[in-house]
């Protein structure tokens, strides 16, 4: 497929700035899809530090191995891209015959992310259109082929690179992350509330780190509280798709680019991830059929 070319940052920013003027106008009609995708879902947080890259990752590796799926993975987040680092991923991107970029696969999930194309520690100092070309050129620009699913981890916050992410995407439905403490939920409720006034549904909540398990007197503590997702999913009229544990395993294999869905299958936490994995499939079914049904019109 590729013509073992290498893009290089300076050739992205080159193509990006070519199609700068176009942008504003008709780079991306607002809910326009991404060919051979079949739906797109935002993984997202109303702040950092909840581990909505991690919860992504292990997502889009358990949809991709336990539910047989082909999986795409977009790393959003331009300022801070973990994505390669969490894949085991450093390579540079080949282009194709059609000067799109050809995603770098690894635990069979296609993935894409700026940080494929700086260096580990190189800064992202752009201002927000830059940042909205780039994730035009992440998205439209990627060869991504066909995929049952493309996850997108979301940039964290509430700003414009959200906003415009969910407007310029035809979004099939996001997934919120959020610890159980208060301060992290009041966030998570600012991204759900986002989501509905761009009408992009909800597939749920997903309360990461809910409880930590001593491995050796299987005594549990809720270090940041306990069931704070749950009730904030029932108080939003959402759903909760369950509680990943807090343990040193998911930050290890994370650390080393080895998903612990993949590292560690039988895990409490991978087998949580995949029963998360298994509901969001069976959620995106019942929203494409409640798309299918459509409004009844009656004379």
């Amino acid at each position: 497929m590729g013509l073992n070319r290498f893009i290089s940052l300076n050739h992205f920013l080159k193509h990006m700035g070519s199609n700068s003027v176009r942008h504003r106008s008709s780079v991306a009609a607002k809910g326009a899809s991404i060919v051979g995708v079949k739906d797109i879902i935002a993984v997202a947080s109303g702040k950092g530090g909840v581990g909505k890259s991690t919860t992504a990752v292990n997502l889009s590796v358990a949809l991709a191995k336990a539910c047989q799926m082909k999986v795409g993975l977009l790393d959003a987040d331009i300022y801070g891209p973990s994505i390669p680092t969490m894949m085991n991923l450093h390579e540079k991107p080949e282009v194709d015959r059609d000067m799109k970029m050809i995603p770098i696969e690894n635990h069979g999930v296609r993935c894409m992310s700026i940080g494929f194309l700086v260096g580990k520690d190189a800064p992202i100092v752009w201002r927000g259109p830059m940042v909205m070309s780039a994730i035009e050129k992440l998205t439209r620009g990627v060869a991504w082929g066909d995929l049952d699913i493309l996850v997108v981890d979301m940039p964290p916050g509430t700003g414009d690179a959200q906003l415009s992410i969910s407007q310029r995407l035809q979004l099939s439905g996001a997934l919120i992350v959020s610890t159980p403490q208060d301060i992290a939920l009041i966030d998570a409720r600012r991204g759900a509330n986002m989501f509905r006034k761009v009408q992009v549904p909800i597939l749920g909540v997903v309360e990461n780190m809910s409880c930590f398990e001593c491995p050796n007197c299987g005594t549990k503590s809720y270090i940041f509280g306990q069931g704070g997702a749950q009730r904030t999913a029932e108080e939003m009229d959402m759903k909760f798709l369950g509680e990943i544990p807090l343990e040193l395993d998911i930050r290890s294999s994370s650390d080393e680019g080895n998903p612990i869905v993949v590292a560690s299958p039988h895990s409490a936490s991978a087998k949580a991830y995949t029963s998360v994995a298994e509901k969001v499939t069976e959620r995106l079914k019942e929203l494409a059929e409640e798309r299918a049904m459509g409004p009844q019109i009656s004379l």
